[in-house]
């Protein structure tokens, strides 16, 4: 899921937008095998603990509609060996969903938020 929380906007007094909090899912290897979850910063952990936390390097729109950015993201392990200890870049493509809502955040849903579901896939890259 994408997670999105009711905020009130800054540059506009009485208006209130869906703003993204974090992602929040489960990962998956090619055979259908939990494998690690991804979660707030924005980390990917593996089912083996070793974790590695994320940075925005390129965005591209998602050639579906309604469906989050396509990225690609520099990596750095922020925990213990293991899988991905060496990872340096991640990619984000083929993207389904996740979008913030449309409607539905006003001073009634203030501070509530809103899980949307979202998959994607995730490529992991490391130097050789």
């Amino acid at each position: 899921m994408q997670i999105y929380e009711c905020r009130a906007k800054t540059d506009r007094a009485g208006a209130y937008e869906w703003v993204f909090v974090a992602p929040q899912a489960d990962l998956f290897d090619v055979d259908g095998r939990k494998a690690g979850r991804h979660y707030a910063g924005p980390h990917w952990e593996s089912i083996d603990g070793s974790n590695i936390v994320g940075t925005v390097k390129e965005r591209a729109d998602a050639p579906e509609a309604n469906a989050i950015p396509w990225l690609l993201l520099t990596a750095r392990s922020v925990g213990p060996n293991g899988t991905l200890r060496k990872v340096t870049s991640v990619q984000r493509v083929n993207t389904v969903g996740g979008v913030a809502p449309t409607s539905g955040c006003s001073p009634a849903t203030l501070g509530t938020q809103a899980p949307v579901d979202y998959s994607a896939d995730y490529y992991f890259f490391s130097a050789r």
